[in-house]
């Protein structure tokens, strides 16, 4: 603060003034009025040194109690400025995403590009443009198009063009695999990475377009570039080109790595490429492959045998053999998980569950380990002398060293005849006023349930019988409560069903993808922005996870709606350029992440050049 009067009056007026610089704009405000010089003569001999003084006094107070009283005239009768713009938009700005901001800067993003563009002519910031993509994937996410015109709601207010935007998509497309293990690595820096286990899932993302891609054939090498966007089995059951993703995570939930393949893909085909850009990453550290069914193919099993890897993968009780079926089945040599003490099947089909002193019981399984040493082709040939001493080429066969641990669960048991007893109903309905004309038996939905029986007289047509088919709800009914897992480790069975269960982090990982981060539908159409876009969800979904985990080593656990509520919502309003006013409360979720990151985002008033510093500091 400084001292301000007209010098060419001969009885000035003093002020103490506010300089106040917002950006690149400067603002002066007159704060208080010491007095006239011919007032201040009743009081002393020398007015200005007086003025001098209390200007002194202002600025020590504002040090010490770090606060400015201000004087703010307000004209109820003054109109806001005219603009030309069609819509009227609001002036509050974001202050939220600092926090997600300084995650990003954490991970050294910047450094990436810098290394990225190093050589090129490139008249913009890559950096600045991924930075503003990757925050408004988590605080609103939206086509890039429209989080371009949205730009102005942060604090920032970023100044680049849209086809910067493709730009640096394209220059993250060509630095994939530096761009992930970039990631990988700067995050280890900001929380200890688990990878002691690794999981593994793929899911599909739909296009809004009706068409696939073509494949490509080059005419010279004749090679097949395959289309990306490609028709292929999707949950949704939409009429629409899908890409495929496969995700990586650690043993918290936090991703690793990723892949995109064409949505005609099998997943199977996706899971060893990957690992072994994963096994690169981690420089030959052991780890443990976790997935479900679908993703434990023989030749994953065998991939995961080797170079001090493991695996644990889910096996479905149905498709086992007739011999190890019997075994399961057999009710001998069952444990209790929790305890290890014997137990029979029929024991835990048979006790009260209603009993408060069978609670324990209630929550806890048996199990069974069966060895399950399955060979396999590898693809090679090898000679084999016969008896008669002849020499013929055969197949080679190895064997994957394996066991399956069979549980049971009481608890599950119940649950799943709960849900049938319902579809069961409901095919009990159909019967009533089923249609023989648009009858179709699905093998998954309540109409398998449903037989139908064609009988005919001589010489008359046939009638058709439907009735619920009890041999099917019977052949169901074997399977409840079971569950088995496959794997190569010595561990207690305890410990592998518990690392098996958090598989369920990584659906959620896509949930909050598609859900959260809107990363379906895509709009894009060419292969490598398609593939950035993705990136940019990626890596917004390392950063919310990120300060997820930081959250909760801090002792406070929130939902994904909370969080990114509460960001939204930090918004502040310039007050006539003189100071920013929250126009926010104090949460809980506010609260924990001030205490986490420490940016003191939990006041009431804000001068320009304090928020400027922070974002000067976190800004790479």
């Amino acid at each position: 603060m400084k001292l301000w009067y007209d010098r060419k009056s001969k009885d000035p007026t003093y002020f103490v003034q506010l300089g106040i610089r917002n950006g690149k704009k400067t603002t002066t405000k007159n704060i208080a009025r010491i007095g006239r010089h011919s007032e201040l003569l009743g009081i002393t001999d020398d007015p200005l040194s007086y003025a001098r003084e209390q200007v002194a006094k202002y600025n020590e107070e504002a040090k010490n109690n770090n606060q400015v009283s201000l004087e703010l005239k307000i004209n109820f009768a003054e109109k806001l400025k005219a603009d030309n713009a069609t819509a009227s938009s609001s002036r509050q700005l974001n202050i939220g995403y600092f926090f997600l901001q300084q995650l990003y800067h954490d991970l050294e993003i910047g450094s990436f590009f810098d290394t990225a563009t190093a050589g090129s002519k490139i008249a913009f910031d890559p950096n600045l443009v991924n930075r503003f993509l990757t925050c408004a994937r988590i605080l609103h996410p939206d086509s890039k198009l429209g989080t371009y015109r949205h730009l102005a709601g942060f604090y920032e207010q970023p100044r680049f063009d849209y086809m910067h935007i493709m730009r640096t998509m394209d220059i993250m497309e060509e630095h994939y695999d530096e761009y992930i293990t970039h990631l990988f690595e700067k995050s280890r820096d900001i929380i200890k990475r688990d990878t002691s286990v690794c999981f593994y899932d793929c899911s599909n993302y739909y296009f809004e377009t009706g068409t696939e891609d073509d494949d490509y054939v080059d005419e010279v090498t004749g090679e097949t570039a395959r289309g990306l966007r490609k028709y292929g089995p999707s949950k949704e059951h939409r009429p629409n080109p899908i890409v495929e993703m496969g995700l990586f995570m650690d043993r918290e939930g936090i991703p690793l790595s990723m892949c995109i393949t064409s949505g005609s893909d099998n997943e199977q085909t996706t899971a060893i490429p990957l690992e072994k850009k994963l096994t690169q990453m981690f420089k030959g550290k052991k780890f443990i492959y976790c997935a479900d069914a679908g993703l434990g193919s023989l030749n994953i099993r065998n991939f995961n045998s080797m170079g001090g890897r493991a695996f644990i993968v889910t096996q479905s009780v149905k498709k086992l053999s007739g011999t190890l079926k019997e075994a399961v089945f057999n009710d001998y040599g069952y444990r209790l998980l929790s305890s290890d003490l014997p137990v029979t099947i029929q024991d835990m089909k048979a006790f009260d569950r209603f009993d408060k002193g069978n609670e324990g019981l209630y929550n806890d399984r048996a199990y069974k380990i069966l060895p399950a040493d399955k060979a396999f082709d590898l693809g090679l040939y090898e000679e084999k002398i016969l008896k008669n001493g002849k020499v013929k080429m055969v197949k080679s066969k190895a064997t994957v060293k394996q066991k399956i641990i069979i549980t049971f669960s009481r608890k599950m048991m119940e649950y799943q005849r709960r849900i049938r007893n319902r579809q069961v109903k409901r095919a009990e309905k159909m019967l009533a006023t089923l249609d023989p004309d648009t009858y179709k038996k699905g093998p998954h939905d309540v109409t398998r349930f449903i037989k139908r029986t064609s009988s005919t007289k001589s010489g008359e047509e046939a009638t058709d019988l439907y009735e619920l088919d009890r041999s099917v709800i019977e052949e169901e009914e074997k399977y409840d409560g079971y569950y088995a897992v496959a794997t190569n480790l010595d561990d207690p069975a305890r410990t592998i069903i518990e690392i098996s269960s958090n598989r369920y982090k990584i659906e959620d990982c896509f949930r909050v993808m598609k859900t959260n981060l809107s990363a379906r539908p895509v709009y894009h159409q060419k292969p490598q922005r398609i593939v950035a876009h993705f990136m940019i969800c990626y890596t917004a979904l390392l950063v919310y996870r990120l300060l997820e985990a930081k959250l909760d080593r801090y002792g406070t656990h929130f939902t994904i709606e909370n969080i990114i509520e509460t960001l939204n919502n930090m918004e502040v309003a310039n007050i006539e350029d003189m100071c920013y006013m929250s126009t926010y409360n104090n949460s809980q979720v506010c609260t924990a992440l001030n205490a986490v990151f420490d940016l003191g985002l939990d006041k009431k008033y804000y001068q320009p050049k304090e928020l400027n510093k922070k974002i000067k500091k976190i800004s790479r």
